[in-house]
């Protein structure tokens, strides 16, 4: 199997948390659903979570490592746990949840660069750009610490990048 499973049935992720110059935050609708969210995917086998984050920012949302700065990344895994209904237990090793490291990127490419159609499995059908306060509000609900926590760590960044936004609030 290619993906990266823990023996406490965690799978290896990558979340991405993208901003624009003014320290908005990239947001997009899962495909058919309701549920809006940030970019995100497994870590494969003998793959970083740094190559995983380019690699997941390319098929996702169709950029390339040059069109963002890496901003920072969270110091440790961040956990969820799958809802009940949601854990494939035919599957073997059980995935139970997400071990997540997140980064934080700044585009810097125009963003009509953002493509939701560069891979043959779109996962998104639009996207909007939201305050650092939104995620956590609309993400489904067994992602809100995960979020939280995230945006926690991450979100002083984002005052540095944009010089305005600081986590929840306007400078």
């Amino acid at each position: 199997m290619w993906q990266v499973i823990d023996s406490e049935g965690y799978r290896a992720n990558v979340g991405i948390i993208l901003c624009n110059p003014e320290g908005k935050l990239f947001w997009a609708r899962r495909i058919g659903q309701q549920a809006w969210q940030f970019p995100q995917g497994g870590i494969h086998r003998h793959e970083t979570p740094e190559q995983a984050l380019f690699r997941e920012l390319a098929e996702e949302i169709g950029l390339a490592q040059n069109d963002v700065e890496l901003i920072g990344a969270t110091r440790h895994w961040l956990r969820y746990r799958l809802p009940q209904k949601l854990i494939r237990y035919h599957r073997e090793p059980i995935c139970i949840g997400q071990k997540q490291r997140w980064f934080l990127l700044r585009l810097i490419a125009p963003e009509s660069k953002v493509s939701l159609d560069a891979s043959d499995t779109p996962e998104f059908d639009c996207w909007r750009w939201v305050t650092p306060a939104e995620p956590v509000r609309e993400v489904v609900p067994f992602k809100r610490q995960v979020y939280r926590r995230a945006l926690a760590e991450l979100g002083p960044l984002l005052k540095k990048v944009s010089g305005k936004l600081v986590y929840g609030q306007l400078a």
